[in-house]
């Protein structure tokens, strides 16, 4: 990696090395940030499956005491 930099300093590209360290860390920053949003909906989606079921078995329940 120091070998890069040098490459990268003698060159006077440092710019260019910021960048795309910049690049790196703003695209493992979303992928952290989708994987968790997708996660999220999983959980929410599976408390909406939880909550549908509840309320089925309770209008079966209220219907049977009828």
């Amino acid at each position: 990696m120091s070998d890069l930099i040098k490459i990268f300093s003698e060159r006077g590209d440092l710019a260019h090395l910021a960048l795309l360290l910049w690049a790196i860390g703003a695209s493992l920053g979303l992928w952290f940030v989708l994987r968790e949003w997708a996660a999220a909906v999983r959980r929410f989606d599976d408390f909406v499956h939880a909550l549908e079921l509840f309320n089925r078995r309770a209008r079966r329940r209220a219907i049977d005491e009828e």
